[in-house]
């Protein structure tokens, strides 16, 4: 009580000593709580060489204290609302049914990603055609091309994408912390680029404080990621260089959902930390803090303009459970729409199993749940079996453009010299079943592997088309025969 008397006191006669006493009396605060309070640093004479994207009112900058009593009470809003259709009595895994302005999402449910807004090497209509609801939309790459603003111009994404279909966006943060390179990836001959699903990478053992440990969802060198392009993390959010131009830009929660809020996609995510697999506890410690205030900042945010759309928390911890426990039990104290399953997963699937069998069973049921960048059959077959919603992640489409089919009995290589003279049906190989089971995209109705295979030979973009195809019919039959075996209790 004295110290608030005090720092309301000096408030009125001198704003510095006003932050002095306020910093002070949360370094007091903190150490007996975990609830989240942000003080904000008063401001300093940066330098204002590069842009922020969106309005110029970072949190950094003004003297707003966020606890999680400047909150209202979560109300189940009209326009986003979620219904368990079924439970199974054999697992945690349930069917469940996710309503927005745009449409309906039934649950589990796989999303594709469409970086900049489309898939590649296929229309939107393909979604609707292999039965997938929601599409990924990344806000990073909107952000550089064509703009944030642009898209509000174009009246939101799903008018300017000619989809009137649910979509959600993320916050930008892990393809902006992505753009940061260890020593390791500067060296070609240490970091051969892996498929953050590979499934060859299922293997070795926990590693904190090493480095270049590979993990399910690191991402290699690509063609955005050929230097480090981050510059600095502080309190108010991340510095970094675009990839296209080399200019300095910086990416804050409070910009990300007013870029987020320009996009216009139904369900958005704050901006959050990317940290690696192999950083020491207590860097991961102090991110998942980091983190928490940046999500409550993001929130704080959203809500001052809610626009119809949902906001996910991000649950943070890395394979640490104590700090996952910790992420879940403050991020659900927030008025969330849902909560995504965020940050490192482990460095194989045995680690991102082991994750949710633990972290399922206390992340609240009222709500739904999301797992990000985790595409893989196994992870998804035993993320249904855990609880998980919906899973995203690029994999399917990207290795449909690089020579694999998925099937029933496994991935197929469609340049293997073999399938070079396969002239029969698809399904031969595929084994697609029949019946309403069977695929029904142009691959498997009309063509042959064979034709494929000259195709990808001939570098004719329809052999991407086809396959690219092929896989989302895949998912989308795949997800479907998890939603009806869930809801026969199989």
């Amino acid at each position: 009580f004295i110290w608030c008397f005090v720092a309301h006191r000096a408030e009125m006669r001198s704003p510095p000593l006003c932050w002095a006493f306020t910093e002070r009396l949360a370094m007091m605060t903190t150490a007996t709580t975990t609830r989240a309070t942000r003080i904000a640093a008063p401001p300093s004479n940066r330098n204002l060489h590069h842009r922020t994207f969106a309005h110029q009112n970072s949190s950094a900058d003004r003297k707003d204290i966020i606890k999680n009593d400047s909150f209202p009470e979560y109300v189940q809003k009209p326009f986003f609302t979620f219904e368990v259709l079924h439970e199974s009595k054999r697992s945690r895994a349930r069917a469940c049914k996710i309503t927005t302005p745009h449409g309906t999402i039934f649950t589990p449910a796989f999303v594709a990603v469409g970086t900049q807004g489309a898939l590649k090497a296929v229309p939107h209509s393909v979604l609707d055609d292999a039965n997938l609801d929601l599409m990924f939309a990344n806000t990073y790459h909107l952000l550089l091309q064509p703009g944030h603003e642009h898209l509000q111009k174009a009246g939101g994404i799903h008018k300017f994408i000619g989809r009137d279909r649910p979509t959600i966006s993320d916050s930008g943060g892990f393809q902006v912390f992505s753009l940061g390179l260890d020593a390791d990836e500067l060296d070609e001959s240490k970091s051969p680029n892996k498929n953050n699903n590979d499934d060859k990478n299922n293997n070795g053992e926990r590693n904190h404080g090493g480095t270049g440990t590979k993990e399910l969802k690191s991402r290699g060198k690509t063609k955005h990621k050929q230097q480090n392009l981050l510059e600095k993390v502080d309190e108010d959010g991340v510095t970094f260089r675009s990839y296209r131009d080399g200019t300095t830009l910086k990416l804050t929660p409070e910009s990300s959902v007013q870029a987020q809020k320009n996009i216009g996609c139904d369900i958005i995510l704050p901006l959050d930390e990317l940290t690696k697999y192999d950083i020491s506890l207590q860097e991961l410690s102090e991110s998942v803090d980091r983190s928490h205030r940046w999500e409550t900042r993001s929130l704080y945010e959203h809500l001052k303009n809610v626009k119809e759309q949902a906001m996910y928390a991000i649950i943070h911890g890395g394979v640490d459970e104590r700090l996952r426990k910790k992420s879940v039990e403050y991020l659900t104290s927030l008025p969330f729409d849902g909560y995504a399953i965020g940050g490192s997963l482990g460095k194989n699937r045995e680690e991102l199993k082991e994750l949710l069998q633990f972290l399922m069973p206390i992340i609240p049921r009222d709500k739904p749940n999301h797992l990000l960048g985790i595409g893989d059959l196994p992870s998804i077959a035993h993320g249904v079996r855990m609880g998980v919603d919906s899973f995203d992640s690029a994999y399917p489409t990207q290795i449909a453009r690089h020579g694999t089919l998925l099937s029933e009995n496994g991935p197929v290589n469609y340049r293997k010299s073999e399938y070079r003279e396969h002239f029969g049906k698809p399904a031969e190989i595929l084994g697609n079943s029949s019946g309403d089971d069977e695929c029904k995209c142009l691959l498997c109705r009309k063509h042959s592997l064979s034709y494929l295979a000259h195709l990808d030979r001939a570098n004719e973009p329809m052999a991407w088309s086809l396959a690219t195809e092929h896989n989302l019919h895949f998912m989308g039959r795949t997800m479907e025969r998890h939603r009806q075996a869930i809801m026969n209790d199989e």
